[in-house]
């Protein structure tokens, strides 16, 4: 007793030492956080704290994780039962086990493209699926199992430890690494099933031509590859709409597979210069830690595809790939992240290899069943460089996405002068036409229910060379969905003919894509559950090609895609920079 009192007492002395410090970092956020870190770790040397005593000691200060015995039910459409949570006593007797790499020396697993596979892969895969199918459900290795991972990260099935405030993986920079995550268990746990080490999943190339329908193995009724809720009028030679908004686009296979390279060349290049833009905004533990601003990839065409999978019998959720809880009973669900996990390794090549070093990403970690039936804790940083997991990518040609830059519609001089001109007209007039500044948004934001032009003030024009290094950044902020649907808007730059425009034109600056869950939460707790989003959207390039670079103002128009944006407001649009 006499030493925990020593203890401490030692303890207030070097808090009391470290108060100067205290006070020159209380203005900083960065500071705040390693000060923190730094207190912790003096206090929990010197005395023992009750969370470190019991059987499992958790040494976590940074980054998001589940705590798995807060899971709820759910339920669904029409209130139909969803309950993804695993048998509640399984956790009692669970080992948890850190994740180890597999050994270096071990042949690379290779992803190849569907389109390129053979009849023996697809026998091959076709069977460890089956094998997959007919396992238990209190298997953790079973494909209902391994569906409801999905369904349990995506919904906020779970808290976070240490904490009463849900966990979700989407419209976060956790979007990226959870799923990649999901594959590399689910792969491994395919191959074990039929004995072969070097078993790889395949990838769904629909970002270049080759790729751009449902691969023909899933099609075959006779597989375990096919899957009842598909949308049918999507079947093969139908080309994927990377831009689908739950319509059809009404395009000829050319003009769609045009716009699809137009949206890639966006989505992976000019709109995704920096980290944040493509990986998605920071998302850090607790409430207060919460984010909603996803990457580009993210919105489309991962979201599109999804709703374009989906089946239309079901037209407001299009389940099963169309809504998060679901999305993961279909089999294609597997390739089409593979192919999203592919374009994060392009992406990384492409742009320099950026890395985030933030520890609340790093040493964020989740849990996963192996194929061994070991519950495995692995972290964000293990699973930053895909050869360390034991897997590569075939390579596919892309330069018809990265040579796809567009055109404007319109030759910039005329464009400007027309909106001059519309400017200088009687603002009556542009109020009715639904053009405004950028001041105008008024308390509780402006409903799209229609198309939405803002003059917007740059903050720099005619920057310098050192000044361009930085992006400069579109920020449409306080998006709020009002029910749980899926909602789409395209966001463009100087406009001057909305009949015309699409993501082929170079005005296009992004795009907003909402996927609901698919669910509501049975909680106790009266937990809001619907949080604002900001889009952020690159535009140095665009304004570069518009030759808007020395231009004092910029016209943005918001463009509603699905009639559910009548639901949809939005508080404001705002020029940033991004280092």
């Amino acid at each position: 007793m006499e030493a925990r009192k020593c203890s401490f007492a030692l303890t207030i002395v070097l808090v009391m030492a470290a108060l100067p410090l205290i006070l020159r970092v209380m203005d900083s956020p960065k500071g705040q956080h390693v000060l923190i870190w730094e207190l912790k770790s003096i206090t929990q040397t010197i005395l023992p704290t009750p969370w470190l005593t019991g059987k499992r000691q958790d040494h976590k200060t940074f980054g998001v994780s589940p705590n798995l015995t807060s899971c709820h039910a759910s339920l669904g459409r029409k209130d139909l039962p969803v309950y993804c949570c695993p048998p509640r006593n399984e956790l009692n007797d669970t080992v948890i086990v850190d994740f180890r790499f597999p050994n270096p020396s071990s042949p690379s697993r290779v992803r190849r493209a569907t389109h390129l596979l053979d009849d023996e892969y697809i026998a091959k895969y076709n069977k460890a699926l089956s094998i997959m199918k007919s396992l238990p459900y209190s298997d953790p290795r079973s494909y209902t199992r391994q569906a409801n991972l999905h369904c349990l990260f995506c919904t906020g099935s779970y808290d976070q430890k240490y904490s009463n405030f849900q966990l979700k993986i989407h419209r976060s920079w956790m979007f990226f690494p959870w799923h990649r995550m999901l594959l590399h268990f689910h792969e491994r746990i395919l191959g074990s099933l039929i004995g072969d080490d070097t078993f790889a999943l395949p990838f769904w190339a629909w970002d270049i031509p080759e790729g751009m329908t449902i691969p023909d193995m899933f099609m075959n009724k006779n597989s375990s590859f096919f899957h009842a809720e598909r949308d049918t009028s999507h079947f093969p030679p139908s080309v994927v709409d990377l831009d689908y908004t739950c319509k059809e686009s009404g395009l000829n296979p050319e003009d769609q597979v045009s716009t699809n390279l137009a949206t890639m060349y966006h989505q992976m290049v000019s709109g995704a210069k920096k980290t944040e833009l493509f990986m998605g905004c920071p998302y850090r533990p607790g409430e207060g830690g919460f984010c909603n601003g996803p990457g580009t990839i993210e919105l489309a065409p991962h979201n599109t595809v999804h709703k374009w999978v989906g089946n239309n019998l079901h037209p407001v959720s299009r389940e099963d790939m169309g809504v998060f809880y679901s999305a993961a009973r279909d089999p294609i669900f597997y390739p089409h992240h593979a192919n999203i996990d592919r374009l994060w390794n392009i992406w990384r090549e492409l742009h320099g290899d950026k890395i985030i070093n933030d520890p609340d990403w790093l040493d964020s970690y989740f849990y996963f069943y192996d194929e061994k039936l070991q519950l495995i804790r692995i972290k964000v940083g293990d699973v930053l460089d895909s050869t360390k997991l034991g897997y590569v990518y075939e390579e596919v040609d892309i330069s018809p996405w990265l040579n796809a830059r567009p055109k404007p519609s319109v030759p910039p001089e005329v464009a400007r002068h027309i909106l001059k001109t519309r400017h200088d007209e009687n603002p009556q007039k542009l109020a009715r036409s639904n053009h405004i500044q950028s001041s105008d948004f008024r308390p509780g934001g402006r409903i799209l229910d229609s198309s939405l032009t803002v003059r917007v003030i740059r903050p720099k024009f005619h920057r310098s060379k050192k000044e361009r290094e930085e992006e400069e950044v579109l920020v449409v902020h306080g998006i709020d969905v009002k029910a749980d649907v899926f909602a789409k808007f395209d966001v463009y730059v100087n406009v001057v003919n909305e009949t015309i425009i699409s993501p082929r034109f170079r005005e296009f600056a992004g795009t907003f894509v909402h996927i609901p869950p698919g669910v509501r939460l049975m909680r106790e707790e009266n937990e809001k559950e619907s949080r604002k989003t900001d889009l952020k959207l690159g535009i140095s390039e665009i304004l570069e090609d518009l030759e808007a670079e020395g231009e004092q103002h910029i016209w943005i128009t918001l463009l509603p895609r699905t009639q559910s944006c009548m639901n949809t407001t939005v508080d404001g649009i705002r020029i940033e920079y991004m280092k």
